[in-house]
């Protein structure tokens, strides 16, 4: 039996704690409403898509005759679609708590490589997808080496894929000899400027890209091994995930998706060089974070990153519209990246959960 004593009011007690009559207090619910909303998917993407909804109003009551032409939005979507193609690879990494740096100086070492004029004469021998190949095979040895240092080597992600920045971008100044390699290649470029019902090859592309990583996210188990492994690493190796190879293979994505906007890059460009995808990682980076990805990992959405890049291109459009400075943009895209980071700090905490 239990010790007995009396309390302050003569009531008896137990010297043995009481059991609670109702559930302990949760993180959960000390939050409002509006706070367990806007940490929820839904409440991120309605704040993604009010925010988008602003910009298109500002950018249609500053310049109404061109900013809702459709050909301006699709001249949007198309400077959207190749940091969108970026920004797939790279939510996956950030999801999984990694950052890849290296995506810009990949894009422009796998455009020299694809250019160069012992490929170009295999292309006209054979066709023009053995540039494509190429583009993708070193984007995707270029995510492997970063995947393999980072997880075999123990190389934090940072320094590895800074290493890998500095060192794409050399190579890709040595193999092109500091000079604009143009593709000549005529059936190449018309493929890559064709227009499917109406749309640039580019937009389908980056819907392409983003459709796949959507679904590898959220129906698969890679996505779900990826969440697991950003919410807590040890946790999902004790539970059986291999996170060493995991991690490998999420920046080999990383890697094909940088491969993927070289050859976009290419088809926009007709012309390969060291200097594509310059500072292009950066971006990538404020895309995935402004749609809602938690940087130290464990939550991210594709949906969110696709809103992320689609304002920014929105953004950038106004600008040019209105003929504003560009330094004025880079300080608003500044403001927008702060804001996006202190409302991720007021509402969201990671919950192992992509949506």
């Amino acid at each position: 039996m239990s010790e007995q004593t009396t309390g302050t009011a003569g009531v008896p007690t137990s010297s043995v704690a009481p059991s609670p009559t109702g559930p302990a207090p949760t993180d959960r619910s000390s939050k409002t409403g509006f706070q367990r909303f806007m940490s929820g998917s839904v409440g991120r993407n309605l704040g993604l898509v009010a925010a988008l909804l602003v910009l298109i109003i500002v950018g249609a009551v500053t310049a109404p005759d061109t900013f809702t032409t459709v050909s301006n939005i699709l001249t949007i979507l198309r400077q959207a679609s190749i940091i969108g193609v970026v920004s797939i690879g790279m939510t996956l990494v950030i999801i999984a708590g990694g950052i890849d740096l290296s995506v810009g100086s990949v894009i422009g070492l796998a455009s020299v490589v694809a250019t160069i004029a012992a490929v170009q004469d295999l292309a006209d021998q054979m066709h023009w997808s053995v540039m494509v190949l190429f583009a993708l095979l070193v984007g995707l040895a270029a995510g492997l080496i970063n995947g393999v240092v980072i997880a075999y080597g123990k190389v934090v992600a940072f320094m590895a894929t800074l290493a890998m920045l500095v060192a794409a971008r050399g190579l890709a100044e040595i193999l092109a000899e500091r000079r604009t390699l143009q593709v000549g290649n005529r059936d190449f470029i018309e493929f890559m400027n064709l227009d499917v019902i109406g749309v640039d090859v580019l937009i389908w592309i980056f819907a392409i890209v983003a459709a796949l990583g959507w679904v590898v996210l959220n129906r698969t188990t890679f996505g779900r091994r990826t969440v697991a492994i950003g919410g807590n690493r040890e946790a999902a190796r004790l539970a059986g995930i291999n996170v060493k190879r995991h991690t490998m293979w999420l920046y080999a994505i990383s890697g094909l998706c940088a491969g993927i906007a070289a050859v976009m890059y290419l088809g926009r460009t007709t012309a390969g060089t060291s200097t594509h995808g310059q500072l292009l990682e950066l971006d990538a980076i404020a895309a995935v974070v402004v749609g809602g990805t938690l940087l130290v990992g464990g939550r991210g959405t594709i949906t969110g990153t696709v809103f992320g890049v689609l304002i920014f291109a929105t953004l950038t459009n106004v600008f040019v519209q209105n003929n504003l400075n560009s330094s004025v943009q880079a300080v608003a895209k500044g403001v927008i990246i702060v804001v996006a980071v202190l409302l991720q700090q007021r509402f969201a905490k990671p919950t192992g959960r992509a949506t």
